[in-house]
């Protein structure tokens, strides 16, 4: 009989421990472990992170780090660490936040437009993903890389035609370069490569001729008559004599480092450099700036017109006069003067 209940309490020590550690057990894998009140929270864990990187972005988001630990431990994941970004979702247990960061790394949108050097493109890039600006700028000046493709340092940044792509965030500057590559061969499809080779353009001058275009005029319904202008003397060996090629030209001189030039002047006209468009004939060596891809597809889809010049339009703000004549132009040109000084704006 003290045998039996020897036995019994055995047994209920048993249970006991059994479940308590079942208890145990429950809490760690499938209680739910949360301590945010978002619905979503989002980890970005490094190439080569380790599991001290990864635990020091999630402590502030559990209730108890400690189970969490032991799990991650018992699961190996402490040995496995997955770059990525990962989502956390509200009252998620630790079984399953162990799952989402070791295989559920979730893609992004990112976006970029108008960027005005590969210098401005690596810094919006950079904030986007993992690779820094300077990795970003490494990658995309690569000479290699660059002649192997058709580009060099002044054509380079036509290759990024700016929209929303979807990336990882862990994405490399290598892999972020070499998918921009990809997206630029896309887009020339050879029905617009037909169209580059009717005008007498390859892909890169038309991206230059479209950063001038889009610089002129951010008017997609305007942009293929601007483009028509350009054409139209490119076609009669006309100077370009486009403005913001000068300001581009000005731009890279110490004196207008930092300064913003509202109104060309003739002083502006007179710099000596290949992106000065009233000095040298033809277009410019690369692109001064990043073009809409509205403005690249107004260079090969161009409004077919008689027109050589035009000028802002001082009572349609954001548009421009177009004209046939010198004459006229000038008409046209002096109205806009005339409303600049309005303005008080003389440089």
């Amino acid at each position: 009989m003290y045998i039996k209940k020897i036995l019994w309490a055995v047994a209920l020590i048993g249970l006991v421990i059994c479940g308590v550690f079942a208890y145990y057990i429950y809490n760690a894998m499938f209680a739910p472990n949360t301590n945010f009140n978002n619905e979503v929270a989002y980890i970005y864990v490094p190439t080569n992170a380790d599991y001290a990187e990864v635990r020091s972005q999630l402590e502030p988001l559990l209730e108890d780090i400690d189970a969490f630990d032991a799990l991650a431990n018992q699961k190996k994941y402490t040995n496995n660490i997955k770059a990525g970004r990962f989502a956390i979702s509200k009252g998620m247990n630790n079984n399953d936040i162990i799952n989402s960061i070791r295989s559920k790394n979730l893609p992004l949108k990112i976006a970029f437009n108008n960027q005005h050097s590969l210098a401005d493109l690596a810094g919006r890039i950079s904030t986007q993903i993992e690779a820094d600006s300077l990795q970003l700028i490494t990658a995309m000046t690569n000479e290699t890389f660059l002649s192997k493709n058709g580009f060099n340092k002044v054509t380079a940044l036509g290759m990024y035609l700016p929209n929303s792509y979807e990336f990882f965030w862990n994405t490399s500057a290598e892999t972020f370069r070499d998918r921009m590559l990809t997206e630029y061969n896309r887009f020339w499809t050879v029905s617009r490569k037909a169209k580059a080779k009717k005008l007498n353009l390859t892909p890169n001058e038309v991206i230059t001729l479209a950063s001038i275009v889009h610089e002129e005029s951010k008017q997609a319904d305007e942009q293929p008559r601007v483009a028509g202008v350009y054409l139209n003397r490119l076609r009669i060996g006309m100077p370009l004599q486009a403005d913001p090629t000068l300001k581009f030209a000005a731009y890279q001189l110490p004196l207008y480092k930092n300064t913003i030039i509202r109104r060309v002047l003739n002083v502006h006209k007179s710099i000596d450099s290949p992106y000065n468009t009233y000095k040298n004939a033809g277009l410019p060596p690369g692109l001064i700036a990043m073009p809409d891809l509205s403005a690249i597809k107004a260079v090969l889809n161009p409004e077919k017109h008689s027109y050589l010049y035009f000028a802002a339009d001082a009572k349609r703000l954001g548009y421009h006069k177009f004209a046939k004549t010198l004459g006229q132009h000038n008409n046209n040109a002096r109205e806009y003067q005339r409303y600049l000084s309005s303005q008080g704006i003389n440089k």
